[in-house]
């Protein structure tokens, strides 16, 4: 394995995944708040996940996101 080119690929990957999750968790606060449904100043609830072929495990981060 060449480790320098693996450690550019998953970087890349990250850049794009935490990217796309930031927007998509926007939108589904942004929708839940506009709908009532979200009243609490912090969601609290597991993370982003990752899940690959041919890996054994599963890779999930948990953090509390505030909202005000």
């Amino acid at each position: 394995m060449n480790e320098e080119v693996f450690n550019l690929s998953v970087r890349k990957f990250l850049k794009h995944f935490g990217v796309t999750a930031q927007r998509e968790i926007e939108k589904s606060v942004d929708a839940a708040l506009s709908a009532g449904k979200l009243k609490a100043p912090r969601l609290s609830r597991r993370g982003p996940g990752s899940r690959s072929r041919g890996l054994p495990t599963d890779l999930v981060i948990e953090q509390d996101i505030t909202l005000a």
